[in-house]
């Protein structure tokens, strides 16, 4: 185990590198400056502020300089909000992001598995038929056309929901969870169906079925631990995928976020704010992909640490 970890951590190391530096160099390769908006100010001020962040040095230098930096845990300051660094910006709208991410893999993980066992009890029949279009209807969907139409629907038309924002026991959290979490309750929908024909076919689940164990405890018994196993792999990934994938949703919501700082930053041509928050969804991914990969590990014998590696 321990092994196996350190060496997924290891290999994490030239992968946050990378994405550094093309990070790096895509930002610094749009036209513009961080201080580009600042009309008013002199020739003089601009190029203090250049002098001051470093920006007049070669990009090998600063890319070297930043790496060092981040490195030790020090994503630099915020080009757009003097005396703030990145990291404390980061972690204050890291609490919404996360509590988004959260209610959006409730709902994903409820409504896909629930569909998704559905369509693999009966297949073929008119609810496999019903939950795959759900599922497919989910992952044709894409956000930025759901949420405003469950807006114009919950909000405008029926008045049930506000449009916007993120406060406490206000209802403003449901529409955002859904649009979030809908397209990947889609696909552990897809994935559970296909998970649970695999190893309701499998020759333990005759011999369970023959034994006149009933259907319910065959699948909640039997089926689920294997059947899930392509969902538990997706998790990882999905979760990290749901807190990165929020940009749009936070924009639309207005939600104070993370996604919402980043999007905001990209506008601003806040080079720190973007790098920061592009090493800090790096690394969750990472991370996420990690837990995956042990939690699957522990469900399935078959899969060792050594073949993992």
């Amino acid at each position: 185990m321990f092994r196996f970890v350190l060496v997924r951590l290891l290999q994490a190391i030239p992968v946050l590198l990378i994405v550094i530096s093309i990070t790096f160099m895509l930002v610094r390769a749009a036209p513009g400056g961080p201080f580009d908006s600042e009309k008013n100010a002199p020739p003089e001020v601009i190029q203090k502020l250049n002098e001051r962040y470093h920006l007049n040095d070669s990009l090998i230098t600063q890319l070297s300089d930043y790496i060092s930096n981040a490195l030790q845990g020090d994503l630099g300051p915020s080009f757009r909000y003097p005396g703030r660094s990145v990291t404390e910006i980061i972690f204050t709208g890291l609490p919404v992001t996360l509590e988004l991410g959260l209610y959006a893999t409730c709902f994903a993980i409820v409504i896909g598995l629930l569909t998704g066992l559905i369509a693999s009890y009966r297949p073929n029949s008119w609810q496999d038929y019903s939950a795959m279009t759900f599922a497919m209807t989910g992952i044709c969907l894409p956000s930025f056309v759901l949420g405003p139409l469950l807006i114009l629907i919950f909000s405008i038309w029926l008045e049930w929901l506000p449009v916007s924002g993120w406060n406490q026991f206000n209802g403003d959290k449901i529409l955002p969870s859904i649009t979030l979490g809908a397209a990947y309750a889609a696909y552990i929908s897809r994935l559970t169906r296909g998970g649970m024909l695999e190893i309701l076919s499998q020759d333990f689940i005759r011999t369970a079925r023959a034994k006149g164990l009933s259907e319910t405890r065959v699948i909640l018994k039997h089926g689920l631990k294997g059947g899930l196993l392509p969902v538990v792999t997706f998790l990882g990934p999905a979760f990290a995928g749901l807190l990165s994938g929020s940009f749009i949703i936070e924009t639309i919501f207005q939600i104070p976020g993370i996604g919402r700082l980043y999007v905001q930053a990209a506008f601003n041509r806040d080079y720190t704010m973007i790098m920061g928050t592009t090493i800090f969804f790096a690394t969750l991914i990472v991370v996420f992909n990690l837990i995956s990969d042990i939690i699957a590990a522990m469900l399935n014998p078959r899969i060792t640490y050594k073949g993992k590696n």
